[in-house]
């Protein structure tokens, strides 16, 4: 009886062997951009891959392709010009959302209107976003389209005595930033305003851990969260094993100086209660032993390679594994991300289609138009030729660079 019993454990392994080793591993991802139609105009691109507006500045955009066919853009953008502050002021002050419609994915959009903005506007100075609004993703689930925004308020002058008495209004605004979520059915409803404004975030920071000049801070002792200060950027994804939502986020540590951690929360529906966890995710290490700083993750499901991908932006080059630009980090269940073989994305430049290559200061906030298997089509980035921060020209644009699949 124990050699029968032993034989048929060694056809099972066997079997089991043999199965493994016909199953093929799924290729990985190659993708590499294409050139796009546009020209060097002074100190921006021009044409028609490119959104421009002489009146503001433009940043982060995302795009989904709507019922209509058409392609639809809600993208970041504020004023410009003498009366505004610096770029890296005037979008904690001023950030609004604006709404562009376009017959391709990749080129010709055009501007519709402003759909969203503080609500002090309106004399509401108290709410969670009264002040601005910014990173704007947007999403289709069961037939109903979700854009998750970021918003934030002015929390007033802090007490005399207080971490955070130093505090300037521009730095106060940016220590409040939450995640917030609007449903629609349509995009004649979110130009029309059919929909209903969330009074609370979907997800706001539990810690408050910071040195010195900081709004609100955490009892002494506390150890910081991933959501740690202001939670942004987010990237919502329907994980297919269980059907859930998970949202993905960058918060903020100081070891001791500025760095984005990221970290994701976990729903059953697109509008929450999304619950965070306690564990940083896309922790990819310095030589140092501390983790390199990244931001503006844009996840999504690979149906072909089973695997979840996303595309960051990397400070120090240590994700990309040679430079500063944008990396690509992978997953089996969206929790445990790893480099790639190669986690290079794309390069601080852009090819033209006259065969020029134009090297770029900021190439960020990415966000990508999918297919229905999760292929990659298009590419959505804010983008600078200069140093943008001390500008109040508007010098910045939206390019939207084609994608190669492999």
């Amino acid at each position: 009886m124990l050699k029968l019993v032993s034989k048929f454990i060694l056809i099972a392994v066997t079997i089991s062997y043999l199965a493994s080793c016909n199953t093929k591993a799924p290729e990985p991802l190659q993708i590499s951009p294409l050139p796009v139609d546009a020209f060097i105009d002074g100190d921006i691109l021009m044409g028609s891959s490119t959104l421009n507006d002489p009146k503001r500045f433009i940043w982060g955009g995302s795009v989904i392709k709507g019922d209509d066919g058409r392609y639809h853009m809600i993208y970041n953008t504020w004023e410009c010009g003498d009366s505004i502050p610096q770029f890296t002021d005037s979008w904690v002050l001023h950030s609004k959302l604006g709404y562009a419609v376009s017959d391709y994915p990749d080129k010709g959009f055009e501007f519709q209107k402003i759909i969203l903005q503080g609500r002090r506007f309106k004399g509401d100075t108290t709410a969670w976003d009264a002040q601005m609004v910014t990173n704007p993703h947007l999403k289709k689930f069961n037939d109903k389209y979700y854009l998750y925004y970021v918003g934030s308020r002015e929390p007033g002058v802090q007490p005399e005595g207080s971490k955070g008495e130093h505090l300037n209004q521009r730095n106060r605004i940016q220590q409040m930033q939450c995640i917030g979520v609007i449903e629609f059915d349509s995009f004649e409803d979110l130009m029309a305003g059919n929909f209903r404004r969330p009074d609370q975030p979907i997800l706001q920071p539990r810690t408050r851990v910071k040195a010195d000049n900081i709004v609100h801070p955490s009892p002494e002792g506390t150890v910081a969260k991933p959501d740690n200060i202001i939670v942004v950027n987010p990237s919502v994804v329907q994980r297919p094993s269980d059907g859930k939502y998970l949202l993905y986020f960058k918060g903020n540590i100081y070891d001791p100086h500025w760095k984005g951690v990221h970290g994701v929360a976990v729903a059953d529906s697109p509008m929450g209660p999304f619950q965070p966890g306690d564990n940083v995710i896309f922790e990819v290490m310095m030589d140092d032993g501390k983790i390199a700083s990244a931001e503006d993750p844009f996840v999504w499901y690979h149906q072909r390679s089973e695997r979840f991908y996303a595309v960051i932006k990397d400070f120090s080059g240590q994700i990309t594994g040679a430079e500063p630009g944008l990396a690509i980090l992978e997953s089996k269940d969206g929790m445990s991300w790893t480099q790639p073989a190669n986690p290079f994305f794309m390069k601080k430049e852009v090819q033209l289609k006259s065969g020029e290559v134009v090297k770029v200061n900021r190439l960020e906030r990415p966000q990508l138009l999918l297919d229905e298997e999760g292929n990659p089509l298009v590419l959505y980035a804010a983008c600078s030729l200069v140093n943008i921060n001390p500008r109040q020209d508007g010098a910045s644009f939206n390019i939207q660079i084609p994608l190669n699949i492999k």
